[in-house]
């Protein structure tokens, strides 16, 4: 059974709930004090220890963006789509294998791979750091896709 009770202090007023049930029928900005025992607020024998209070319950309705979302979505799609390639080429090479038409080169078959490991390797560095840290990561993967595009398909 949920007991409650009030104390006026420096005309603010607290209220002590002994049930954590009751607490959820505070209204918003009520300030409690929440007991999850049915204890008093005081102790009554000699050999009990004064119940301490729980700290109050401030709850914010306003939540924080994480930052560098959008950056981390972006470098980890490059990393993906790195991965992505990778696995086309090789399927490319072993298709052309089998048929015995000429296909991607092995420096190709064996960048592509090379490069998306690189790449998401760095973005989970990226995903799991904060700061400088996980820009420098980020920008490693644009690197990585750039130099893989540049020497695998331009040259």
């Amino acid at each position: 059974m949920a007991s409650r009770s009030s104390a006026a202090e420096d005309s603010v007023e607290v209220e002590v709930i002994h049930d954590s049930t009751a607490a959820d029928r505070l209204a918003p900005g009520e300030n409690a004090v929440i007991h999850d025992s049915a204890l008093p607020d005081r102790a009554t024998g000699e050999d009990e220890a004064p119940v301490k209070a729980a700290p109050e319950r401030h709850e914010s309705p306003v939540r924080r963006k994480p930052r560098g979302r959008w950056w981390r979505g972006f470098t980890g799609s490059v990393a993906a789509g790195l991965a992505v390639l990778a696995l086309g080429v090789l399927v490319v090479g072993v298709l052309c294998l089998v048929n015995g038409a000429p296909g991607p080169g092995p420096l190709k078959l064996v960048g592509h791979p090379v490069a998306a490991v690189i790449a998401l390797v760095l973005q989970r560095i990226a995903d799991r750091r904060v700061g400088k840290a996980a820009v420098g990561a980020g920008a490693g993967v644009l690197v990585v896709a750039g130099a893989a595009f540049s020497l695998l398909w331009w040259f």
